[in-house]
């Protein structure tokens, strides 16, 4: 999703199959053993949303101040004590949320027909959803129309699991 941003950054292989995430190293950025981390230096952040908070404290001119408080209370809030558990009860709930709210949006996308945030953090969770939690997601008509219009995208194609430079086949 960075490159729908426009930053650069460093990708850094996590082999999951080699259980590197369990490694002392990788426990200091991550408790819970998850991937993405984001690793500035100064902040490490381990929630995609919150890492999203940060690319665009990184790309925006107003508000800097305002998303760095906001980006405060997230990882406060949403950290390692957020539990797996949370998320798999919550999905539907949150997708029956989201076609609800969609009802009425014809697009490709989410708003319309342009990509814009709610696209990129919409994407990986319906693909995790699918993948991890086993989601029916023929119950959520909106969503799969997005879904699909989002991984035509050569950004969403690049930036799939399984093509990273350490995906496993």
């Amino acid at each position: 999703m960075a490159a729908i941003i426009g930053i650069s950054y460093e990708y850094k292989a996590v082999n999951l199959s080699k259980g590197e995430q369990f490694t002392p190293e990788f426990e200091k950025l991550n408790p819970l053993h998850f991937v993405p981390v984001l690793d500035d230096g100064d902040v490490v952040v381990s929630d995609s949303y919150a890492i999203l908070l940060v690319a665009s404290i990184v790309t925006s001119s107003i508000q800097p101040l305002h998303m760095l408080s906001n980006l405060k209370y997230l990882v406060q809030k949403v950290g390692p004590q957020e539990s797996l558990l949370f998320a798999q009860t919550n999905v539907e709930k949150g997708f029956n949320a989201l076609e609800k709210l969609l009802k009425d949006i014809n697009g490709k996308y989410a708003s319309g027909d342009e990509v814009y945030m709610a696209d990129v953090f919409m994407a990986p969770q319906i693909a995790v959803a699918m993948q991890r939690f086993k989601i029916d997601m023929s119950k959520y008509p909106r969503l799969c129309r997005i879904f699909e219009s989002l991984k035509a995208l050569p950004e969403f194609l690049d930036a799939s699991p399984e093509r990273q430079p350490d995906a496993v086949h």
